[in-house]
């Protein structure tokens, strides 16, 4: 791993990797955190502007040029702030359902789909991560990333991290 191709591209390229960066882990602290409190809404609140930070950051790069300078990611990140305007809606609306379902499927898109194609070969952030690694080292990185997932997902529909909660508030009462 080296920061060096990273360091030495263009401040749009360094913000929007960063952004992207803290609101994938955010995201994922948010999304497995208890809902609806007050922290839940600062987190929240941080998530969207990250967000918006690597939408708005992407509109400065052009490094895929399909249609003149823009390209698909640029589509992307439109439906971003869009999707981000149409969750913070709904929760003002007290559509709990609805932006749930809509901020999950943002993270997932926009964050875990979408960032997984800058890690293909040729691109800045897998120059960064896998600069110098063996076949065998990515296939065990991609194992353990598929293992992690998975347990994530087995977790969250097991019911953690609301079960640790409901388990941590009895134990308080003892």
């Amino acid at each position: 791993m080296t920061l060096e191709p990273l360091l030495n591209a263009s401040p749009a390229i360094q913000i929007h990797a960063l952004s992207a960066i803290t609101a994938f882990a955010l995201g994922g602290v948010v999304l497995f955190r208890r809902k609806g409190g007050a922290t839940h809404r600062t987190l929240g609140r941080v998530w969207v502007l990250l967000m918006l930070a690597v939408a708005f950051s992407s509109f400065f790069i052009h490094t895929i040029r399909l249609w003149g300078a823009w390209s698909p990611i640029h589509l992307l990140s439109l439906g971003t702030i869009f999707s981000l305007a149409y969750g913070v809606a709904a929760i003002r609306l007290r559509n709990v359902q609805r932006h749930r379902r809509v901020m999950q499927t943002t993270y997932v898109g926009a964050l875990c789909i979408a960032g997984f194609f800058t890690f293909l070969p040729g691109r800045i952030m897998h120059e960064v991560l896998f600069a110098g690694t063996t076949v065998v080292e990515l296939v065990t990185l991609a194992v353990v990333a598929v293992c992690a997932s998975t347990a994530l997902v087995w977790a969250k529909r097991a019911g953690w991290p609301a079960r640790a909660h409901r388990l941590t508030t009895v134990e308080r009462r003892r």
